[in-house]
Order: C-alpha cells, then structure tokens, then sequence
C-alpha cells in the first residue's frame, strides 16, 4: 500500500544525464513510495532498448544540428525531445504499479487545463485523435518504471526532420507523416508553458493518490553514483555498440561504371563487406572493402576510411571522391 509520494525536477537538459537520475531513482524508490520525476532534453531523439538507431532516427543531421542520440531502458519506438515537451516517470514497487492510476495522474492534468484527453490504444493519450503523449514501461526486480512525453510546444518541423518512420508504420495509421500524428497542447490551450504544466502535474498527482507530495531535492542524490550511469548512458557501447545485427545495401551509378556495397553491422562495427563495381578497375573494389572492414557504422568514421585509401591514378581518385558521394544516402 502506498504510503509516501515523491516529487523530483532536475533543471538539467543533458539526456544522459537525465536518463541516468531516472535509473538511479528507480535503484532508490523504497517499497510504499511512488515518485513523480519530472525532465526535459535539449533536442534529442530517444530510442528503445531494442532498436537499431539508424532505422528510427536521421542520426548524421542530429549530430551535425547539434543533437543527440540517446538509448533508454525500456523499449518501445523512438521519441523527439526538445524544450516544448515535458518527460515524465512514475517509479514505484510491483505492488504499487498501476499504469492505469499512473495515467490518471497526467489525463487529470491535462483536463484541468480545459483539456478533453483520453487514453487510446496501449498506451497513448490523444485529443481528437492525435497524440500528445506516448509511454514506455521497465522493471528490474521488484521496482518498475513508466515514463512518458506530453507534448506542450515541441518544434513538429524539426521531429519529422530527425525521426525516420517506417513508411508502413505511417500508413498503418492513416497518416502520410511524423508530424500529421500528434498534437502539442498549446494549441488547445493557449498560454500554457512548462512550468504550469509541471505545477498541475504536482497537483494531479496528489490528488490521484490522495497524499500530499514531498519534494525530492536533487542534493540527496549520490553524485558520484549519478555521474557513472551518466557515463552508461552517453557511451558508444550503450547508444550504438548495443544495437542488433543489421544489413546496409548503398548503390549508385557514377560516369565510370555503377558500385554496389553491402555491409553487415555487428555492435555497430562494419564485420563484412562486400563491394561489386562494373568499373575497368578491378583493383580498386578491393582496397575499399579491406578500407571498410572493422570500422565504425557511421557516416564520418566511413569518409576517414576512404579519404585515407591509397590510390594509383586519377581513375582510383575520382572512384575515392565518388565514394565519398555515395555514403551520403546514409541517414
């Protein structure tokens, strides 16, 4: 039974950092409590545990815009962050978990903003059909979490920028985009911002539970604890050396003959290539695939690799420069 509700906010906007006070907290909720943890990222794409970055997320425009990739604890589909959307994550025992109750907390929220939402689905809330917020679950042991998105006044432009959909997951919905699918709140409250949202959150969430909150200050957190799974979460191996096996097929037709590659990605490192050329050269596909081998699974890791293949002639220079054009159909 429950018997003490928690609130913590962190000001921060580092998604590594967030992430990892969100795993600590989870380590810390003691049986009998629930805590509210409210955050936000500075743009951001978040992926499930599951997922292969590159298939969810433009992950070369994020990173050149100044973004970030992020990889969660729970699974579920990709999300954009940026200061417009509130995180939210409720963190309790097994005993107390009720994602019911838990998004009860956020529809009494949002309704007291004048808001008619209702939960659709698994685990979206929506008004008039779109959605404002998506939920993801985890549980290690006895504790669990469920967190989520409300989307206040995210930039719509820059999310269908940055996330790649799967085009049958859009026409699955009957939609033709990223944006076409959600709502921000804003629109249909005008005037709201991060802090009343937070505030009616506050309130919600006492009033669901019917216990006053105590607020959580972030100086008892352990800061040596919270800097190492910062370091997890904004590692290589976390984010990308984790993700499953895939395949890459790039192709293109160039003045000098069509090329071909195909890659396997293992832990987000190129274990296998194969390069299929009907160019005169028949030296030159060789080179590349040795060049290819054992390199990291990214746009800017594959140019330095082919800017450093040695070449014989101004035939092999413009294959190498060509090269260098054809990695950028890489997302």
């Amino acid at each position: 039974m429950l018997e003490r509700l928690q609130y913590v906010e962190t000001a921060g906007t580092n998604p590594y950092e967030n992430l990892a006070l969100e795993e600590y907290l989870l380590n810390a909720v003691e049986p009998g409590s629930c805590m509210l943890y409210l955050w936000q990222n500075r743009r951001t794409v978040v992926i499930g545990r599951n997922q292969n970055c590159r298939w969810e997320c433009r992950v070369e425009k994020l990173e050149e815009d100044g973004g970030h990739l992020a990889r969660r604890l729970s699974g579920g589909g990709a999300v954009f962050h940026d200061m417009g959307n509130l995180n939210f994550t409720f963190l309790t025992h097994r005993q107390d978990y009720n994602v019911d109750r838990q998004l009860e907390v956020i529809l009494r929220a949002v309704r007291m903003l004048g808001i008619d939402a209702e939960k659709t689905g698994r685990n979206d809330l929506t008004v008039n059909g779109k959605k404002f917020s998506g939920n993801a679950f985890y549980r290690s042991g006895t504790r669990c979490y469920h967190h989520g998105t409300i989307l206040i006044d995210v930039d719509t432009e820059q999310m269908s920028q940055y996330l790649s959909v799967p085009e049958e997951k859009l026409q699955a919905k009957g939609v033709q985009s990223v944006k076409g699918r959600v709502v921000n709140l804003k629109e249909l409250c005008p005037g709201l911002t991060i802090e009343k949202m937070k505030t009616t959150l506050y309130t919600a969430f006492g009033e669901v539970y019917g216990h006053t909150p105590d607020i959580l200050p972030l100086s008892r957190i352990d800061r040596a604890g919270w800097g190492r799974l910062t370091e997890k979460f904004a590692s290589w191996e976390w984010r990308i050396g984790r993700e499953p096996d895939f395949s890459c097929a790039l192709k293109r037709r160039f003045p000098w003959g069509g090329m071909e590659w195909k890659l396997l990605i293992s832990g987000g490192i190129v274990k296998d290539a194969a390069v299929y050329t009907d160019a005169m050269d028949v030296f030159f596909a060789q080179s590349l695939r040795n060049a290819l081998l054992e390199k990291v699974f990214s746009k800017k890791d594959l140019e330095k690799a082919i800017r450093e293949l040695p070449v014989e002639n101004a035939e092999q220079e413009q294959m190498r420069r060509d090269c260098g054009v054809l990695l950028e159909e890489l997302k």
